[in-house]
């Protein structure tokens, strides 16, 4: 996250990712279990952008790093919730791994970030 190419393409990358779990929930079944999990994985999925973009608009590092650890929180609550959607076979499994691939990968980036940040912060 140094430059500003870097932000807005994260920026980007967590918009889209929000779409394509959007697209995804529509996809699936409708029964009562899966939509109460549906609802959860909305919040947490959609959350993580949104942290993204307050930590750009934040007043400080420290609150910069802050939301991005909201964001990291958000990812992981994300692939809990599709990885029961998966493993308890509401979903196919090819429907639902690219979003939880993608789902890692952002926790991964925003994982790196927040180490980076926090050690900058103690030098």
């Amino acid at each position: 996250m140094e430059s500003q190419g870097q932000k807005v393409d994260l920026k980007g990358r967590t918009f889209r990712y929000s779409l394509s779990v959007i697209k995804f929930i529509d996809t699936l079944p409708r029964d009562t279990a899966t939509q109460i999990i549906v609802r959860q994985l909305l919040r947490s999925a959609t959350s993580i952008g949104a942290n993204v973009i307050e930590a750009q608009a934040a007043s400080s590092k420290k609150d910069f790093t802050n939301f991005l650890v909201y964001s990291l929180k958000s990812a992981n609550e994300s692939v809990y919730w599709l990885s029961l959607l998966k493993e308890s076979g509401k979903v196919n499994g090819g429907n639902v791994d690219s979003v939880l691939n993608e789902t890692k990968e952002l926790a991964r980036i925003l994982g790196a970030s927040v180490v980076t940040l926090r050690r900058r912060s103690k030098v």
